[in-house]
């Protein structure tokens, strides 16, 4: 059998399908026909695109800047952490009220007479909603919790602010708060804080409305005691934690843009204009653009040293008992009646808001602040890690502030210890070191650059003011190194 060429069967396939299916129905397209399906559409901007480091993560990476203080080092990785957490999640349902009003279905009029319910699907691609199918309760918003950092000085507390803004992907701001004041007096605004994070987030407010704030020297800022005359504001104390309340808690800051200060009108420059007369061709100055920062979503980290602080802890904790038998009130033991606990060192570790509140705090200021942490005094070992381990330590920067005059130094092992404990009886922390140092090497960097000498030894004796530096000339580098080695030998020998 032959088949029919295939321009008949062209010409008889419409009849042959109309009778096999009958007359057909023509569908209505309600999408374009190249309609490309792009995913990344389906997930809203967030300002958080890049993941945030686990708080494991960023304690490994303090441990190689800061040494010691590992409570402070967890609760800042922790609130750092659950910040940005938080913030995806508000983001998230902020986006699911938004999605849930917009797909709200029209109110049904179709009981009145005439009106009918017009069933129109909308030509606009269904977004896929942030929520689990599973849960359809609607999640909380997240409060966020602020951190006050107590410590010494020289303990660590700049440190660690700047470390964290080095391994954040966040805009990160530093400010002072001894040159804040009140509104209206001489001085910086509160505001500031917010203009140096829009400008730490290369002017971008999205950016800048999920960054980190961090206000050191806090303790400055506590209500002063009424040493004036009656009836003076305290603008520079109270005021200012008046001013930071609803800052702390998420308001709206309204910041000056980039150059966005009033232009002054140029002078005349034509010699035939008259004195008085209006310069024709030039406009007026410009309104100052401005950036309106809702600061719901900023993380407030505060610090300060609270110098005395640890005598309003004692009074509190020193409670005395009656009796021949009492134990009476000392400073040595923190605190009295724990006889079956471990006796804490740092007396800022029993910090409650009442001692606050005694130092100068007003209720509702430490109250948007509801994680506290404390650094502990560095200790003897954390000093030398702090001169010799770190990254960044004190001797490998005086190695390399020599070696840039073709100068080798070298510190004995009992030189870095009497540096230590001359450090520790000093206090300071790990600004006493620097100042020790200078104080030692200052012959050194006055004899050496531009000399023959090529070699430089510190000793124990040297930092006890007994004998001066040991210098070598050019070419004496094998004597060098065997005296350095006679001295470690003898360290090692002393120590076992």
């Amino acid at each position: 059998m032959l088949l029919p060429r295939r321009t008949s069967l062209k010409s008889s396939a419409s009849s042959w399908t109309f009778r096999q299916t009958g007359p057909r129905t023509r569908t209505l397209r309600t999408q374009p026909r190249n309609d490309i399906h792009d995913h990344s559409e389906d997930q809203p901007y967030t300002p958080l695109r890049s993941s945030i480091a686990t708080p494991r993560e960023l304690v490994e990476y303090l441990n190689q800047f800061v040494v010691g203080q590992e409570q402070a080092k967890k609760v800042l990785s922790v609130a750092v952490f659950n910040h940005y957490n938080r913030v995806r999640a508000n983001i998230a349902s902020t986006e699911q009220d938004e999605y849930e009003s917009f797909h709200e279905p029209p109110p049904d009029n179709s009981e009145l007479p005439g009106v009918a319910a017009a069933r129109l699907r909308p030509l606009r691609k269904r977004v896929t909603p942030m929520m689990s199918l599973r849960s359809r309760e609607k999640l909380p918003l997240f409060e966020k919790s602020n951190v006050l950092v107590l410590g010494p000085t020289g303990s660590g507390k700049t440190l660690l602010a700047r470390t964290l803004a080095k391994v954040l992907d966040v805009p990160f701001s530093i400010s002072d708060a001894t040159s804040f004041t009140q509104a209206g007096y001489v001085g910086e605004d509160v505001d500031m804080a917010i203009q140096r994070l829009v400008q730490a987030a290369n002017w971008d407010p999205i950016r800048a409305s999920t960054g980190i704030v961090y206000i050191d020297e806090i303790d400055k800022i506590a209500r002063r005691s009424s040493s004036g005359s009656e009836g003076s504001r305290d603008v520079g104390g109270e005021g200012v934690q008046q001013a930071l309340l609803r800052m702390l808690e998420g308001s709206v800051v309204t910041v000056q843009a980039k150059g966005g200060g009033a232009i002054d009108t140029p002078p005349p420059t034509d010699p035939t204009t008259r004195g008085g007369q209006r310069v024709p061709h030039i406009a007026s100055a410009p309104k100052p653009d401005v950036y309106h920062i809702d600061t719901s979503n900023v993380l407030f980290i505060l610090s300060g040293a609270f110098v005395g602080l640890e005598n309003i802890v004692k009074q509190r904790i020193a409670k005395g008992s009656i009796g021949f038998t009492a134990t009476l009130a000392s400073d040595s033991t923190l605190p009295f009646f724990t006889s079956n606990r471990k006796v804490p060192h740092n007396p800022l570790d029993l910090v409650e808001t009442s001692d606050l509140v005694k130092y100068g705090f007003i209720p509702e200021f430490i109250g948007r602040l509801p994680s506290i942490t404390s650094l502990a005094p560095l200790t003897i070992p954390d000093l030398r890690q702090i001169l010799t381990e770190v990254k960044g330590s004190l001797v490998s920067q005086y190695t390399s502030l020599f070696g840039y005059s073709g100068i080798e130094i070298r510190f004995t092992s009992a030189a870095i210890d009497e540096i230590c404990k001359k450090a520790f009886d000093r206090g300071g922390g790990a600004r006493g070191l620097r100042g020790i140092m200078e104080k030692l090497l200052l012959d050194p960097m006055y004899e050496a650059p531009g000399s023959a000498i090529s070699h430089v030894l510190i000793t124990a004796d040297t930092v006890n003011g007994i004998s001066p530096p040991v210098y070598w000339r050019r070419g004496q580098g094998m004597l060098f190194w065997q005296t350095w080695a006679k001295e470690e030998e003898l360290y090692s020998q002393n120590k076992v």
